[in-house]
Order: C-alpha cells, then structure tokens, then sequence
C-alpha cells in the first residue's frame, strides 16, 4: 500500500545464491536459526530462518520485523518466494515502499497528519502528501526489534518494541509484541499485542507484497480475488477516506465472488488502494479474502480478527528496486492485503475505533494460508 533472538540449534540452511527465476533451496529440517545480518543505529540486526515440516521456508528480519521471503513449491515442484524481498540488509535501508514490513503506529493514512484527541490535537509527520502514513518518518518498519526464539524446535518468533511516548509525535509509552509462526500446514500467523500508558491511535499490520507466480516477471493482474466484503471505503484525490461506506455491487470493488483482479481494473483510475469492510459480526478469527494463481497452482488464504482489509495493486512500483530474482519491480507485479482496522479512524468517529486506553490490550492475529492444487 504505497498509499492505508536469541537463536536455535537447529540447522536450518536457506541458500539464496542460485536466485534466476526464484529459486531457493531449503532445508527440511523444522526449527528456527538466525544469522548476522549487519547493524542498524548500533543494535545487531539478524536474519531468521523458519522452516516447517513440510520444508517450507519464511525469513524474517528483526530489522522492521521484515518477513524477506516464504519459500514454497508450485504445482511442479519448483520452489519460489510468494513474498517480495531482498537479500541484503543494505537494500531495506534504502527505504523501499514496506515491502515485508511490520507497520505502526498506525498503519495507513491519517488526513492532514493530524488527530485530535481528549482535547489535545497531536501533528504527525506529513510524510505522503498532507497525510502522515504507516507510522510517520521512521515508523515500526524501520526500527530495530528485540527478537527471541521461545523454542528452537519450532518455526516462530517473538518480536518487541517499546514505541516511547512522542514518538513520531504520538502520545503514550506503546509496549508492543509482534508473534510469527509457521504452521505445518503452510500457515503464517502474526499475532500483536500492545499496551500503552496513555491513550493513543494503534493500528498494526504486516505490509507484505504477494506475487504467487514466483516470480515478477507476471504481473499480478491474472491472479484471482475474492474478497468477504459488501461495503469499501471511497477515498479523495489524497487517498483519505470520505467517510462512506459504500456498496461495492455494481462497481469494480465487487470482488465478492472471485474475479481476476485485472477484470475491472481499467475501470479503477490509478489501480486499488482502498480498504474494504470486511462482512463480520464479531472479532473472531475469520477467512476473510482469498486469493489464487493458475500458474503455480497456488491458493493464499486469508484470515483475520480485524475489521478491514486494504487490497492496492502495486501502482506504485516504478522498477527502482529488484526482487530475489534479479527482475525489476514494476507496476502491478506485487499485490498487498493488508488487515487492518480504516484509514484516518482518529479523524471519523463513525469508523470503528483505533483508540488504545490505559489498560486496556490491543490484540488481532491475521494468517495467511498457503495451498497448491
């Protein structure tokens, strides 16, 4: 949406040198390792490696929480990253657009980088256009987390970062736990908590760019979507929601049955970056999109307990950057879900609420399923 450990035992060996046309070799030995990956503001950075049984593989860095790649076999066998990412520590620093990235405070756009609250008007970083976006100048993406590995026979770890009153201009001490887990059965589960000792916006998600070809070379525009939403958010000319609800039947943001996303497309000025209201009545853990490639053969599920989703296309992406693979990140050739709770809440109370209180627990698991037909 460029728009709203201490490590294991277990060897577990990724090895990115034969990186033409996305292919990784794993190793199926399950458990969590981690390796130097160099240094950022004079804390260690290191790269996590969590392998399940059936020898998938997700990296993830503690740099930004960065999930760098999940490697998984298509339909043939042939082993690819569904997940744009890099390599090196060196090219996340070059500030890229998020891709893998835990995002906070607040994910998406608050208008005019500005929020009111309990009488106190708080200015942020106006960092795209008017608008403070995922968090400000340096938000959850470019920090450094303190990472632990709970057990190193299991694929997970545990991410933590105390986000100190003022920050970024926001109010409140935010001490936030970010959990990753690989499932056996190609589940990837990001669970946050969070507590603040002063009321103050949150809205945590996982800024991933899926291509389930494998490779960047396909644009994502024949991948199938559908969407467990009736309602989106229309937005103005800067992307800040109006505040309607509104229907998507009808209009280019029905993906209520599956449709290839470049069916509409043309209809959608710019390409999607819109947040959708998710059709639920509770905050349970529930499917909420799925998304599907007949050239791999791969299917991603998606699951959350938060109360939208923003679907963007990638209608940013000008090439500045290459993905694994080598090739060049262009236009429409990664896609993010993003769950989330709507952009600029703080500033519509009718939206629901990303208002944290003195003790009170934020918490929202998101999981994205993986399966290949």
């Amino acid at each position: 949406m460029a728009k709203w450990f201490n490590a294991g035992l277990i060897i577990a060996t990724v090895a990115f040198a034969s990186c033409s046309e996305a292919q990784h070799e794993t190793s199926a030995t399950m458990g969590t390792t981690k390796k130097d990956w160099g240094e950022v503001d004079g804390k260690q950075v290191y790269l996590y490696t969590l392998t399940n049984k059936a020898g998938d593989v997700v990296t993830i860095s503690n740099y930004g929480g960065t999930i760098t790649s999940w490697i998984s076999p298509d339909k043939n066998g042939n082993k690819s990253s569904i997940i744009i990412g890099f390599d090196s520590l060196s090219t996340y620093r070059q500030n890229p657009p998020y891709f893998g990235a835990l995002v906070g405070r607040y994910g998406n756009r608050i208008g005019k980088a500005q929020f009111t609250l309990n009488g106190t008007t708080y200015k942020l970083a106006a960092n795209n256009g008017p608008n403070s976006l995922h968090g400000g100048i340096k938000g959850f993406d470019k920090v450094v987390w303190d990472a632990t590995v709970p057990d190193s026979t299991q694929p997970s770890i545990t991410l933590k970062y105390l986000s100190k009153d003022g920050e970024e201009g926001y109010p409140g001490n935010l001490d936030v736990t970010v959990v990753y887990t690989l499932s056996d059965d190609d589940g990837l589960k990001i669970e946050y908590t969070a507590t603040t000792d002063k009321a103050t916006p949150v809205n945590l998600t996982n800024h991933s760019y899926f291509n389930l070809t494998g490779s960047v070379k396909n644009k994502i525009l024949d991948h199938y979507l559908q969407i467990d939403a009736d309602r989106y958010t229309p937005v103005d000319p800067t992307l800040i929601p109006t505040g309607e609800l509104k229907a998507v039947k009808g209009t280019p943001f029905d993906f209520t049955t599956a449709k290839k996303i470049g069916q509409d497309f043309s209809a959608v000025p710019g390409g999607y970056d819109h947040n959708f209201v998710l059709n639920r009545k509770d905050s349970s853990l529930q499917k909420v999109a799925t998304l599907s490639d007949s050239v791999s053969g791969r299917t991603l599920e998606v699951y959350t307990t938060e109360p939208g989703l923003q679907f963007y296309t990638g209608n940013f992406l000008d090439g500045k950057f290459t993905n694994h693979d080598g090739n060049p990140l262009l236009v429409n050739t990664a896609l993010c879900m993003e769950t989330q709770h709507f952009p600029d809440s703080p500033n519509k109370p009718d939206f629901p609420s990303t208002i944290l209180e003195p003790g009170q627990t934020y918490h929202s698991i998101t999981e994205y399923k993986l399966s290949v037909k």
